[in-house]
């Protein structure tokens, strides 16, 4: 258990490091190529680990390793685009209220326990997402709202982060190779990216080079450490620990773009992670077939 929250937590910082900067490459750089750099990076650091522990690439359970994929790649290009369009730290409040889908989600596909504190922990992280974007219908259209647009986008990629963790933890209790789980995410991501590219492509130039690369090695480290942890923790306990990315954005946030969530989001935001952590403390058992 202690080394499964160490690689929580380090997954946290990681991928909270590649959202910040996301944000910076995404002031010039369409977000949906840096999806593709991203893919590519990690595709290439996927398969010399994979060479380097003497691991077959292919998998076992291919089904649910072309699906894994096919919701990371949902999640990551719905992140990366609320990321180029609202604040760093609102943002990650909003894509992190997967902790109580992927419980509930866990509940259905894994056999795992779903208690009444998961429904009240799922209400009360809506209540904060709702206190974070200010929508104008609850707060008057004089409210300084993030765009309604990019907040469904960010809880969208919520979705499909959830059931890509319920996934993670699937392949892990299957036996699948850490390595292999995450190789799939970026192989399935590529091709399936390379069209959303559309006709705006923008030629990196300078720093951009090495912020992309910064993105694919952030990812990288963030995806091990990830898979390893979920396939320690039950999907509820994991999945919360990853709130952390929240503190960690908040800091990224001010420090490198000035940016300071208001009352009402810090307000929002401690609702959405105090529910999370409510939920990691509940055991989670599976039930018998």
């Amino acid at each position: 258990m202690q080394r499964g929250v160490l690689f929580m937590i380090a997954s946290a910082l990681a991928f909270s490091a590649m959202s910040m900067l996301v944000k910076v490459a995404g002031e010039r750089l369409p977000s949906q190529e840096i999806v593709v750099a991203r893919a590519l990076v990690s595709l290439a650091l996927s398969w010399s680990l994979l060479r380097r522990a003497g691991v077959s690439p292919w998998g076992r359970d291919r089904k649910w390793l072309w699906i894994r994929g096919l919701l990371g790649f949902g999640g990551l290009s719905c992140l990366y685009g609320a990321v180029t369009h609202l604040p760093l730290a609102e943002t990650t409040m909003l894509q992190h209220l997967h902790p109580p889908l992927a419980a509930l989600f866990a509940g259905l596909f894994l056999g795992e326990r779903v208690p009444r504190r998961i429904f009240l922990a799922t209400a009360a992280s809506l209540v904060g997402v709702a206190l974070i974007a200010k929508p104008g219908f609850l707060f008057g259209e004089s409210a300084a709202g993030l765009d309604s647009l990019w907040v469904g986008i960010a809880l969208l990629g919520a979705i499909f982060t959830a059931a890509a963790y319920v996934v993670v933890r699937k392949l892990s209790l299957g036996g699948e190779d850490p390595l292999v789980i995450v190789f799939y995410f970026p192989m399935v991501t590529l091709p399936v990216a390379l069209p959303t590219m559309g006709t705006d492509f923008v030629w990196p130039v300078g720093a951009e080079w090495i912020l992309l690369l910064g993105i694919g090695l952030a990812t990288q480290v963030g995806q091990v450490t990830l898979t390893r942890g979920l396939a320690i923790l039950p999907a509820a306990h994991g999945t919360a620990l990853s709130y952390l990315q929240i503190v960690f954005a908040v800091g990224w946030g001010f420090l490198v773009f000035g940016q300071t969530p208001d009352a009402l989001a810090f307000l929002g935001g401690t609702l959405v992670v105090g529910s999370a952590l409510w939920l990691a403390r509940a055991p989670t058992h599976r039930t018998r077939p």
